[in-house]
């Protein structure tokens, strides 16, 4: 079973998606929101969170790069 490659536009959503899921998770695991018994190292979870967010917003500044530069 071939799968077809993915396209930029597949990364860029796969990064939003995976953006919003970490930062979600890393808010909700705060201390502040109650008793938590995760052994997850929150700083680690956030480190990674704002990476995924940053490689986000620059798939989506390169798109629009691309769509200013196409016309």
């Amino acid at each position: 079973m071939n799968l077809p490659p993915l396209t930029f536009a597949d990364v860029t959503l796969l990064l939003a998606i995976n953006a919003i899921v970490l930062l979600i998770t890393s808010e909700l695991s705060s201390p502040e929101q109650g008793q938590t018994n995760l052994t997850i190292n929150k700083k680690k979870l956030k480190i990674a969170a704002l990476t995924t967010g940053t490689a986000f917003l620059i798939t989506v500044a390169i798109t629009i790069a691309n769509i200013i530069t196409s016309t």
